[in-house]
Protein backbone atom coordinates (compact mmCIF):
# COMPACT_ATOMS: atom_id res chain seq x y z
CA UNK A 1 0.00 0.00 0.00
CA UNK A 2 1.64 3.53 -0.89
CA UNK A 3 0.84 6.17 1.18
CA UNK A 4 2.86 9.67 0.82
CA UNK A 5 3.65 12.18 3.38
CA UNK A 6 0.17 13.53 4.41
CA UNK A 7 0.04 17.48 3.35
CA UNK A 8 3.57 17.58 2.11
CA UNK A 9 4.03 14.92 -0.95
CA UNK A 10 6.69 12.29 -0.69
CA UNK A 11 9.70 13.84 1.24
CA UNK A 12 13.33 13.25 0.47
CA UNK A 13 15.57 11.12 2.93
CA UNK A 14 17.61 12.35 5.80
CA UNK A 15 19.80 10.59 8.25
CA UNK A 16 20.90 11.11 11.54
CA UNK A 17 24.00 10.01 13.78
CA UNK A 18 23.84 9.00 17.15
CA UNK A 19 27.41 10.11 18.03
CA UNK A 20 28.32 11.02 22.01
CA UNK A 21 31.73 11.72 23.24
CA UNK A 22 32.92 8.32 24.28
CA UNK A 23 36.37 8.16 23.57
CA UNK A 24 39.42 10.50 23.22
CA UNK A 25 38.63 13.67 21.35
CA UNK A 26 40.62 13.29 18.20
CA UNK A 27 39.11 9.78 17.84
CA UNK A 28 35.63 11.49 17.92
CA UNK A 29 36.62 14.19 16.01
CA UNK A 30 37.59 11.91 12.76
CA UNK A 31 34.78 10.06 13.61
CA UNK A 32 32.55 12.94 13.03
CA UNK A 33 34.28 13.89 9.75
CA UNK A 34 33.74 10.47 8.09
CA UNK A 35 29.80 10.85 9.33
CA UNK A 36 29.69 13.98 7.11
CA UNK A 37 31.72 12.34 4.21
CA UNK A 38 29.28 9.75 3.85
CA UNK A 39 26.01 11.60 2.99
CA UNK A 40 24.09 12.08 6.92
CA UNK A 41 22.54 14.68 7.47
CA UNK A 42 22.45 15.34 11.11
CA UNK A 43 24.83 15.05 13.86
CA UNK A 44 22.91 14.08 16.96
CA UNK A 45 23.61 14.05 20.69
CA UNK A 46 21.47 12.27 23.56
CA UNK A 47 20.64 13.68 26.82
CA UNK A 48 22.19 11.60 29.44
CA UNK A 49 23.70 12.87 32.38
CA UNK A 50 27.14 12.39 33.27
CA UNK A 51 27.63 9.30 30.64
CA UNK A 52 29.03 11.67 28.15
CA UNK A 53 29.80 15.57 27.62
CA UNK A 54 26.22 18.17 27.69
CA UNK A 55 24.54 18.02 24.73
CA UNK A 56 24.82 21.73 23.62
CA UNK A 57 28.69 22.50 24.52
CA UNK A 58 29.12 19.03 22.37
CA UNK A 59 27.10 20.25 19.64
CA UNK A 60 28.55 23.73 19.30
CA UNK A 61 32.15 21.91 19.04
CA UNK A 62 30.66 19.63 16.43
CA UNK A 63 29.08 22.36 13.83
CA UNK A 64 32.73 23.62 13.42
CA UNK A 65 34.28 20.57 12.84
CA UNK A 66 31.45 19.65 9.91
CA UNK A 67 28.94 21.68 8.09
CA UNK A 68 26.30 18.81 9.08
CA UNK A 69 22.81 20.04 11.16
CA UNK A 70 23.20 19.55 14.68
CA UNK A 71 20.72 18.38 17.11
CA UNK A 72 19.32 17.09 20.45
CA UNK A 73 18.23 13.35 20.19
CA UNK A 74 16.33 13.93 22.84
CA UNK A 75 16.37 16.61 25.49
CA UNK A 76 14.61 15.00 28.18
CA UNK A 77 12.03 17.83 29.25
CA UNK A 78 11.74 16.80 33.11
CA UNK A 79 15.69 17.60 33.28
CA UNK A 80 15.89 21.20 33.61
CA UNK A 81 13.43 24.26 33.23
CA UNK A 82 11.59 25.09 30.27
CA UNK A 83 13.26 28.28 29.77
CA UNK A 84 16.41 27.12 30.45
CA UNK A 85 16.47 24.37 27.72
CA UNK A 86 14.43 26.91 25.27
CA UNK A 87 17.42 29.20 25.74
CA UNK A 88 20.21 26.92 24.91
CA UNK A 89 18.21 25.41 21.63
CA UNK A 90 17.89 29.24 20.46
CA UNK A 91 21.66 30.02 21.62
CA UNK A 92 22.72 27.22 19.52
CA UNK A 93 20.56 28.50 16.67
CA UNK A 94 21.82 31.51 16.54
CA UNK A 95 25.41 30.34 17.09
CA UNK A 96 25.42 27.55 13.87
CA UNK A 97 23.51 29.96 12.11
CA UNK A 98 20.45 27.94 11.84
CA UNK A 99 21.93 24.55 11.86
CA UNK A 100 20.68 23.43 14.86
CA UNK A 101 17.34 21.12 15.47
CA UNK A 102 16.16 20.75 18.87
CA UNK A 103 14.72 17.31 20.01
CA UNK A 104 12.53 16.62 22.98
CA UNK A 105 10.68 13.90 24.68
CA UNK A 106 9.15 13.46 27.86
CA UNK A 107 12.23 10.96 29.08
CA UNK A 108 13.58 7.44 28.26
CA UNK A 109 11.82 4.49 30.16
CA UNK A 110 13.25 4.42 33.45
CA UNK A 111 13.84 8.14 33.61
CA UNK A 112 12.43 8.42 37.17
CA UNK A 113 15.09 6.81 39.24
CA UNK A 114 17.62 9.17 37.34
CA UNK A 115 15.41 12.12 38.56
CA UNK A 116 15.50 10.76 42.03
CA UNK A 117 19.35 9.97 42.13
CA UNK A 118 20.27 13.64 40.48
CA UNK A 119 17.76 15.13 43.47
CA UNK A 120 14.98 16.16 41.18
CA UNK A 121 11.30 16.09 40.97
CA UNK A 122 9.52 12.83 39.49
CA UNK A 123 6.84 14.61 37.56
CA UNK A 124 3.70 12.80 36.30
CA UNK A 125 3.84 12.41 32.20
CA UNK A 126 1.42 14.92 32.18
CA UNK A 127 3.07 17.80 33.52
CA UNK A 128 6.43 16.11 31.67
CA UNK A 129 3.93 17.19 28.37
CA UNK A 130 3.03 20.74 29.84
CA UNK A 131 7.23 21.24 29.91
CA UNK A 132 7.48 20.33 26.22
CA UNK A 133 4.81 22.77 25.01
CA UNK A 134 6.08 25.32 27.45
CA UNK A 135 9.77 24.72 26.25
CA UNK A 136 8.78 25.48 22.90
CA UNK A 137 6.47 28.08 23.40
CA UNK A 138 9.39 29.94 24.90
CA UNK A 139 11.69 28.64 22.06
CA UNK A 140 9.50 30.41 19.64
CA UNK A 141 9.16 33.96 21.74
CA UNK A 142 13.41 33.59 21.89
CA UNK A 143 13.35 32.91 17.65
CA UNK A 144 11.19 36.25 17.11
CA UNK A 145 10.41 36.59 13.32
CA UNK A 146 13.39 35.72 11.70
CA UNK A 147 14.42 32.75 13.26
CA UNK A 148 12.86 29.27 13.31
CA UNK A 149 15.07 26.26 15.28
CA UNK A 150 13.12 23.03 14.23
CA UNK A 151 11.33 21.03 16.81
CA UNK A 152 11.79 17.42 16.72
CA UNK A 153 9.25 15.63 19.52
CA UNK A 154 9.66 11.67 20.08
CA UNK A 155 6.61 10.80 21.67
CA UNK A 156 4.21 7.57 21.95
CA UNK A 157 0.82 8.24 23.62
CA UNK A 158 -2.19 9.41 22.22
CA UNK A 159 -1.72 12.95 24.80
CA UNK A 160 1.94 13.28 23.20
CA UNK A 161 0.95 12.88 19.38
CA UNK A 162 -1.61 15.16 19.64
CA UNK A 163 0.84 18.03 21.07
CA UNK A 164 3.11 17.08 18.60
CA UNK A 165 0.92 16.83 15.71
CA UNK A 166 0.18 20.95 17.25
CA UNK A 167 4.27 22.17 17.85
CA UNK A 168 6.26 19.74 16.05
CA UNK A 169 8.21 20.29 12.82
CA UNK A 170 9.30 16.06 12.85
CA UNK A 171 7.99 13.74 15.02
CA UNK A 172 9.43 10.51 15.87
CA UNK A 173 7.00 7.65 17.48
CA UNK A 174 8.42 5.71 20.34
CA UNK A 175 9.10 2.30 20.49
CA UNK A 176 9.00 -0.65 23.07
CA UNK A 177 10.34 -3.80 22.58
CA UNK A 178 7.29 -5.49 22.57
CA UNK A 179 5.78 -2.65 19.69
CA UNK A 180 4.53 -5.26 16.66
CA UNK A 181 4.95 -3.55 12.96
CA UNK A 182 1.14 -4.21 12.80
CA UNK A 183 0.45 -2.26 15.83
CA UNK A 184 2.94 0.76 15.04
CA UNK A 185 1.76 0.71 11.64
CA UNK A 186 -1.69 1.75 13.07
CA UNK A 187 -0.47 4.40 15.36
CA UNK A 188 1.62 5.93 12.68
CA UNK A 189 -1.86 6.04 10.22
CA UNK A 190 -3.87 7.34 12.70
CA UNK A 191 -1.64 10.12 13.69
CA UNK A 192 -1.48 10.82 10.22
CA UNK A 193 -5.18 11.38 9.60
CA UNK A 194 -5.16 13.67 12.08
CA UNK A 195 -2.44 15.93 10.64
CA UNK A 196 -3.57 19.32 9.57
CA UNK A 197 0.04 20.59 8.34
CA UNK A 198 3.18 19.59 7.07
CA UNK A 199 4.89 17.02 9.19
CA UNK A 200 8.24 15.19 8.43
CA UNK A 201 8.19 11.52 10.35
CA UNK A 202 11.49 10.05 12.00
CA UNK A 203 12.39 6.41 12.90
CA UNK A 204 14.95 5.69 15.77
CA UNK A 205 16.34 2.64 14.40
CA UNK A 206 18.41 0.74 17.40
CA UNK A 207 18.93 -2.61 15.96
CA UNK A 208 20.81 -3.70 12.66
CA UNK A 209 20.98 -6.95 12.23
CA UNK A 210 21.34 -8.62 15.72
CA UNK A 211 23.77 -5.69 17.10
CA UNK A 212 22.03 -3.10 19.36
CA UNK A 213 23.17 0.64 19.25
CA UNK A 214 25.16 2.11 21.98
CA UNK A 215 22.55 5.12 24.06
CA UNK A 216 20.28 3.97 21.09
CA UNK A 217 18.25 1.27 23.12
CA UNK A 218 18.64 -0.07 26.70
CA UNK A 219 21.95 -2.71 27.23
CA UNK A 220 19.19 -5.75 27.82
CA UNK A 221 17.53 -5.14 24.55
CA UNK A 222 17.11 -9.02 23.11
CA UNK A 223 17.52 -8.43 18.62
CA UNK A 224 15.72 -11.78 18.40
CA UNK A 225 13.00 -10.55 20.43
CA UNK A 226 12.64 -7.80 17.69
CA UNK A 227 12.89 -9.66 14.69
CA UNK A 228 10.55 -11.78 16.43
CA UNK A 229 7.44 -8.78 16.35
CA UNK A 230 8.69 -7.46 13.11
CA UNK A 231 9.99 -4.47 15.02
CA UNK A 232 10.32 -1.05 13.42
CA UNK A 233 13.71 -0.60 15.81
CA UNK A 234 15.54 -3.40 13.36
CA UNK A 235 16.91 -2.54 9.83
CA UNK A 236 19.01 -5.77 8.26
CA UNK A 237 22.51 -5.42 8.26
CA UNK A 238 22.51 -6.34 4.39
CA UNK A 239 23.00 -2.69 2.66
CA UNK A 240 20.38 -3.71 -0.37
CA UNK A 241 18.09 -5.16 2.42
CA UNK A 242 18.04 -2.19 3.65
CA UNK A 243 17.66 -0.10 1.37
CA UNK A 244 14.69 -1.75 0.35
CA UNK A 245 13.47 -1.68 3.77
CA UNK A 246 13.68 1.89 4.31
CA UNK A 247 12.09 2.80 0.85
CA UNK A 248 9.05 0.29 2.42
CA UNK A 249 8.61 2.72 5.38
CA UNK A 250 8.44 6.08 3.22
CA UNK A 251 6.30 4.31 0.73
CA UNK A 252 3.77 2.64 3.41
CA UNK A 253 4.18 4.59 6.67
CA UNK A 254 5.85 8.08 5.52
CA UNK A 255 9.19 7.78 7.58
CA UNK A 256 11.99 9.75 5.77
CA UNK A 257 14.14 10.38 8.57
CA UNK A 258 16.50 7.66 9.97
CA UNK A 259 18.65 8.14 13.01
CA UNK A 260 21.28 5.48 13.74
CA UNK A 261 23.98 4.76 16.19
CA UNK A 262 27.67 5.70 15.47
CA UNK A 263 28.68 2.27 15.57
CA UNK A 264 26.66 1.65 12.42
CA UNK A 265 27.59 5.09 10.48
CA UNK A 266 30.12 2.96 8.49
CA UNK A 267 28.76 -0.60 7.73
CA UNK A 268 25.12 1.82 6.57
CA UNK A 269 27.28 4.61 4.78
CA UNK A 270 26.29 2.53 1.37
CA UNK A 271 22.92 2.77 2.17
CA UNK A 272 22.89 6.56 2.75
CA UNK A 273 25.23 7.24 -0.15
CA UNK A 274 22.46 5.56 -2.31
CA UNK A 275 19.56 6.95 -0.90
CA UNK A 276 20.59 10.80 0.77
CA UNK A 277 18.37 13.07 -1.30
CA UNK A 278 16.10 10.82 -2.85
Amino acid sequence: MTDSTANGGTKPFRFGVVAPLRTDLPTWRERLRRIADSGYSTLLMPDVPQWQPAPAPTLAVAATLTDLRVGSWVYASPLRPAWSTAWEAHSLSVLTEGRFEMGIGTGRPGIEDELRDLGLPVVPPSERLTQMRETVTALRDLDGPDLHTPVVMAVRGPKARALAADLADTVAIALMPGDERDEITRVVRDFRTRLTRDVELAQHVAVIGDAVAPFMASPDTDPAALHAADSLAVLPEDPAAAVEEIQRRREELGFSYFVFGADFADTLAPVVAELAGH
